[in-house]
Order: C-alpha cells, then sequence, then structure tokens
C-alpha cells in the first residue's frame, strides 16, 4: 500500500469515528433540548452555546449542526452573521485595559495569562471550535472567501478576517503540508478540481489536461489532512531544452515531447492557488522550492529553473501612471491603447522598456514589488532574467500584459541571496539583459 492510500485510509477511519461521536453527541443535544427552552435554534444561539458548551461529543454535534446550518443560510443572513461576528463576539475593551493594569502591576505568569485571554476575541475560540467539525476546515475557508469581498464595502469586518486568518496560517503552516504529484492516475475528483482550479492558463478539457501531464508535464500540489482531496496550490511544470520565449509551445497538445534524458531546463509556467479563502497564507514558495529538490533528485541533469509568467498588472499601471517622463508623449499614449493587431516597432520597443521599469521601479507597499507576480518570484528569491514580447497572445495576455511574458530564474546559488536583498534592502536582482532596457 503506497503513502497515499495508507493517508487516505487512516482519513477515511478517523472519519468514520468522529462520526460515531457526533452520532452521539446529536442523541445527547436532543435529550437535553426536550427540557430545555429551545432559542438554541437560532444560529447565533447555538454559537453562544458553543462557546460554553463543556462536553466533547455534544460539543461536536453542536458544532455540527452550525456547520450545517451555515451551509445553506442565505446571502442575507450570511451579512448578517458577518457583522454578528463582528460585533457580538468581539474583545471587551474594558476586560483589555483591566488586564493590561493587573500586568503593569504585577507582570507574572498568571496575569500575563489573564492578559492574553481579555486580547482574544470569543470568535477565535468559536473558530477552532467549528474546526472541530467534520467539515469544518473547509466550510471556514469558504466562509473567509466570502468575508474577502465584503471587506471594501464594511471594514468593520477586517477584524472577523485578521482572526481568520491567524488562525489559518497556523493550521495550514509547512509541517502540515503534503506534497503530492499529480498524474493521470490520480483521482478523477483530484484531476477535475485541477481543471476547475488552474487560473493562469485555462485547461479546455480532459484531452488538454492528459496532455499537461504527459511524460515531459508535471503537475505538483499541496495537500492538507482536512482537505485530503482538495488541493490548496498547484504548479505547472514542463521539461525542455533551453529557456522557452512563448507560452503557446508548451500548451500545444501536438508537440513533440522531450525525451526527460534530453531535458535540461524546468519551466514553472502556472502556479494557482485554489481558494480564495486561503489569501495571504503562502505555500507557493515553499511549493517551488520542494518541486525543485523532487526534480533534482529524480532527474540530476536538470541544471536551468526558470519560469514563463505572466504581468497582470502592467497595462493596468500603464493607464494610471505619468509615462511621459519614460517616452514621448505620442508614443505614452500609442501604448495605452488596446492592442488589437500588428504594432509597430517603435510601439514593441516602448512596451518592453515600460515593462521593465513597472517589474523593477514600480513599488505596491514599502519596497515590495507592484506587480504580484513579481512580488511571488522575486520574493522567493528568483531573478528578473527575460522579458519576452508577444510571448502571450491570448485574449487575456494582451488586456493584462500587452503579450508580454517574464522568465524568472531560479539560480539555486543566489536564492537566498536574492531573497535577503529583496526584504532587506528592497534590491531587485536582474539580469545584465533586463537592466539594459531601463
Amino acid at each position: 500500500m503506497t503513502p497515499q492510500q495508507q493517508l487516505s485510509q487512516h482519513t477515511a477511519n478517523f472519519g468514520r469515528m468522529i462520526g460515531s461521536v457526533v452520532d452521539a453527541g446529536r442523541g445527547i443535544l436532543a435529550k437535553r433540548r426536550q427540557t430545555q427552552q429551545a432559542s438554541s435554534g437560532e444560529l447565533l444561539t447555538l454559537c453562544h452555546d458553543l462557546l460554553e458548551h463543556r462536553g466533547e461529543a455534544s460539543g461536536l454535534a453542536l458544532a455540527s449542526e452550525i456547520c450545517e446550518r451555515l451551509e445553506t443560510l442565505a446571502q442575507a443572513d450570511m451579512d448578517d452573521f458577518f457583522q454578528s461576528l463582528a460585533l457580538d463576539f468581539d474583545v471587551v475593551p474594558e476586560h483589555i485595559l483591566a488586564s493590561a493594569k493587573s500586568y503593569s502591576e504585577a507582570p507574572d505568569f498568571d496575569t500575563l495569562a489573564t492578559l492574553k485571554r481579555a486580547a482574544e476575541a470569543p470568535r477565535e475560540k468559536l473558530f477552532r471550535r467549528l474546526n472541530m467539525a467534520p467539515g469544518g476546515t473547509s466550510l471556514l475557508v469558504r466562509l473567509r472567501g466570502q468575508l474577502l469581498g465584503k471587506l471594501r464595502e464594511d471594514p468593520s469586518l477586517r477584524a472577523v478576517d485578521a482572526d481568520l486568518k491567524h488562525l489559518f496560517i497556523s493550521w495550514f503552516n509547512q509541517g502540515f503540508l503534503e506534497l503530492r504529484r499529480i498524474d493521470w492516475n490520480s483521482p478523477a475528483l483530484v484531476l477535475e478540481r485541477i481543471i476547475n482550479y488552474e487560473a493562469v492558463h485555462a485547461i479546455s478539457g480532459w484531452d488538454d489536461l492528459r496532455s499537461r501531464l504527459h511524460s515531459d508535464r508535471s503537475c505538483f500540489a499541496f495537500f492538507h489532512p482536512a482537505l485530503p482531496d482538495d488541493p490548496l496550490v498547484f504548479v505547472e511544470v514542463a521539461l525542455t531544452q533551453g529557456t522557452p520565449e512563448a507560452i503557446a509551445p508548451l500548451l500545444d497538445q501536438q508537440r513533440e515531447p522531450v525525451a526527460s534524458e534530453a531535458a535540461d531546463t524546468v519551466v514553472f509556467y502556472s502556479i494557482s492557488n485554489c481558494h480564495p479563502g486561503l489569501a495571504g497564507v503562502s505555500f507557493g514558495n515553499f511549493l517551488i522550492k520542494q518541486v525543485v529538490a523532487e526534480l533534482q533528485q529524480t532527474l540530476p541533469g536538470l541544471k536551468t529553473f526558470v519560469t514563463l509568467s505572466p504581468v497582470p498588472g502592467f497595462r493596468r499601471w500603464l493607464t494610471g501612471a505619468d509615462l511621459t517622463e519614460l517616452v514621448s508623449e505620442d508614443l505614452a499614449q500609442q501604448v495605452c491603447e488596446p492592442i488589437t493587431g500588428v504594432v509597430t516597432a517603435e510601439v514593441r520597443d516602448a512596451l518592453i522598456k515600460l515593462c521593465a521599469h513597472y517589474l523593477i521601479n514600480a513599488k505596491a507597499t514599502g519596497a515590495a514589488a507592484a506587480d504580484p507576480v513579481a512580488r511571488f518570484h522575486l520574493g522567493n528569491g528568483a531573478r528578473l532574467h527575460r522579458l519576452n514580447w508577444g510571448a502571450d497572445l491570448s485574449t487575456k495576455g494582451k488586456q493584462q500584459s500587452a503579450g508580454i511574458m517574464v522568465n524568472y530564474l531560479y539560480d539555486l546559488d543566489k536564492i537566498e541571496q536574492n531573497h535577503d536583498a529583496y526584504f532587506d534592502q528592497g534590491e531587485i536582482s536582474a539580469s545584465k539583459t533586463v537592466s539594459k532596457l531601463l
């Protein structure tokens, strides 16, 4: 039996055990409710009851009942639930101030523990208890996905989001993640989810997926024990001879496969985060490094590790930046126009130059690169290696990045050095080829 099959069997056995405990707990709850006023039928009342509950079996059953109700909650009721989490399950400022005063007068373990309890919102305890229910982890991830869509219109929910993110960073840390190689023999449910979750280069169907899992292609994903058949993040990999300059040949289903022993380059051409609710919980940096180690072990002849990456924020930056300091006023107007056909060499050269400027000099907050993909790879210690004109001529590619794609180079001897320079000094490692474009 393979380790993956053993894990699946253990997960199934544990699930059956939890299910039996939940069933027993439901019976206990039913008996109690025969003698109690049934205000606990209200969702928020159930949540308050769960916070005060002591029994393990009945508490697990209560958490399961709340999860089931949340699954079927109408949108308007869900909005009210989020508001209640922000208001009714928040910290009590007076308790924090009193505990802080006690700690300042007697800074010992007991007063510090009291202060910590006062500073933790009751909703964190509620989330931890809901997480114990079957399917609770998945539910909470989906809830945060909905919550993130409401933060702009309702900033008062930011505290709820911060508490969920804090818990997720602990629950989904690297020690709990399992790296799996996805192939054509992987469970159909996993393969279907890979198709649905692909966020960079859409998979058109099963034939396309089979092509992406051919002998010269690979897919690696991180899984979590609480979501055993639901990938958290996955990366698609191509084995090539030399560094690619365009995405179409990599996705070509009729290509001539490169023999493993003839390949010298690994290309990471698509990284997809699968769950919006896990935004801000970093997986991709660990994923790439583990995949590099895995491929080096199985194919020691591989020497070069690069990406072929989009520049999703480039066109948006073009339309909002003052470009006249970089190019002529006439060119500044032309480069902002949508690309609908062949462009002149002058416009092409201007777009490449502006893209280099955007990737190196445009900043988000502090010294972080403005482009999200650049921010990810540069933060992982990669080098800005090359810009490729006309590399992605899809509608999405032209709308987002004027068809330009980037090779980020993972030089294994310099990853940590580049990483430290990026975060400590805000320095972006770039090749001479890219630097000359400035």
